[in-house]
């Protein structure tokens, strides 16, 4: 039997009014040391999000979600946060902003695929 590890993992959202508070779930980061894993998992229905905000600029939430997942597998195409240690990635991808795209608070848990844990918080949390 495999060896649980710990992860981290927060929820990517959609905040169209910050003053509001209202918000809707498009995405998950989840970051797991041990497997040297940090993934974002992400989709964006245009159709929801126009419904719930009718002046979301589309392409630009796309572009934001985009700069999330390339300073996830860092490298040039990451900038400069993208050539940052994993967890030094993770920290500045999850914290605390007052912007269009936000994250919830940092969640902790064990899994033994970090992949699998994503994909199946994706499908409870965002679908």
């Amino acid at each position: 039997m495999q060896e649980k590890q710990l992860f981290e993992y927060a929820v990517i959202r959609v905040v169209p009014k910050v003053e509001r508070e209202e918000f809707l779930n498009v995405g998950v980061i989840l970051y797991c040391p041990a497997q040297g894993f940090l993934q974002t998992l992400y989709e964006l229905n245009p159709d929801r999000l126009q419904a719930f905000s009718a002046n979301l600029d589309i392409p630009e939430l796309e572009e934001r979600l985009r700069a999330f997942s390339q300073i996830c597998e860092g490298g040039k195409k990451g900038g400069t946060i993208g050539k940052l240690p994993l967890a030094g990635r993770f920290r500045w991808l999850t914290a605390a902003r007052s912007t269009v795209v936000q994250t919830s608070c940092v969640h902790p848990g064990l899994c033994t695929d970090a992949k699998e844990t994503l994909d199946r918080l994706y499908e409870q949390l965002v679908k």
